[in-house]
């Protein structure tokens, strides 16, 4: 069973918005934080949003004000809504999962379970 299922991605034209969501095979209250990457063509895998079990979130630098994450425990699915798109936000957007303990930053590293991705793709 996959662990992490993301769906909701698509093609839009900049300025646009879409909403991710991931629907996790277990109660996301047995994960310690949990995150959205993204990566592009050539590019490294980044940090866009996380959320933790306190519902303390952080994002990365480019998507602060535009991107908001947020999590439904009783649905054990997470969700990134994201506006104001732009041409830079292309890429394969990736669910993330921390089992363990202890701070968390939003690091590929320190999440150890991962969805296979779903593609967004914004037009100028």
């Amino acid at each position: 069973q996959v662990p992490l299922v993301e769906s909701g991605g698509g093609s839009v034209q900049a300025g646009g918005s879409l909403r991710l969501s991931c629907a996790a095979s277990r109660s996301i209250n047995s994960y310690t934080s949990m995150g959205w990457f993204r990566q592009a063509p050539g590019k490294e895998r980044e940090g866009v949003a996380g959320i933790d079990g306190s519902g303390r979130t952080r994002y990365g630098e480019s998507v602060k004000g535009r991107f908001t994450i947020s999590s439904d425990n009783a649905a054990n699915s997470v969700f990134l809504q994201m506006n104001n798109l732009g041409p830079e936000d292309t890429g394969m957007y990736y669910c993330a999962a921390r089992s363990l303990g202890g701070n968390w930053v939003l690091v590929s590293a320190y999440f150890d379970t991962w969805g296979q991705g779903t593609q967004v793709t914004v037009s100028s």
